[in-house]
């Protein structure tokens, strides 16, 4: 009785996996028949290309010597970062903890406690990104204090 019940659930999942796999070629070729497809698709990937090269800049940075300004800049990073993950938008959160960690004081004291409340997919590409965060910021504090001066004095 246990071998009949076996054979119809291995055909029954077969056919249900035929279906999908039929579905899913059916709804491929009726995208791909689309006139406007390969248009919608270059626009898509354009706007996604905008919105992640202008992201880089969004965030100004303070001025290392001031702490009071790096302490408001933490603060505001690491809520803007939480408030990203819980919508859902990890590539955000990351970009802003990552600005948090990196003019933090304690690093290591911080990723530790990121490591336990965040999910560890979420601490893996923080690590990923960091070092290069990191540099951006020295890159820019270091651009910020060789520019001239605009004081007329």
């Amino acid at each position: 009785m246990t071998m009949v019940s076996k054979t119809a659930l291995g055909i029954a999942a077969g056919i249900c996996g035929t279906v999908f796999i039929g579905y899913c070629l059916y709804f491929d070729s009726q995208r791909r028949k689309d006139p406007n497809f390969k248009k919608k698709l270059r626009e898509r990937r354009k706007a996604a290309k905008n919105s992640s090269s202008t992201h880089a800049g969004k965030t100004p940075l303070p001025d290392l010597k001031d702490s009071e300004a790096v302490s408001k800049f933490f603060i505001q990073e690491v809520k803007t970062g939480e408030e990203s993950l819980g919508r859902g938008e990890v590539a955000e959160a990351v970009e802003h903890l990552c600005n948090a960690i990196a003019v933090c004081g304690q690093p290591s004291n911080l990723l530790q406690v990121l490591q336990q409340t965040i999910p560890p997919e979420v601490y893996r590409m923080i690590l990923f990104r960091l070092p290069e965060v990191s540099q951006n910021i020295i890159q820019q504090q270091s651009m910020n204090m060789n520019s001239p001066s605009m004081d007329p004095e």
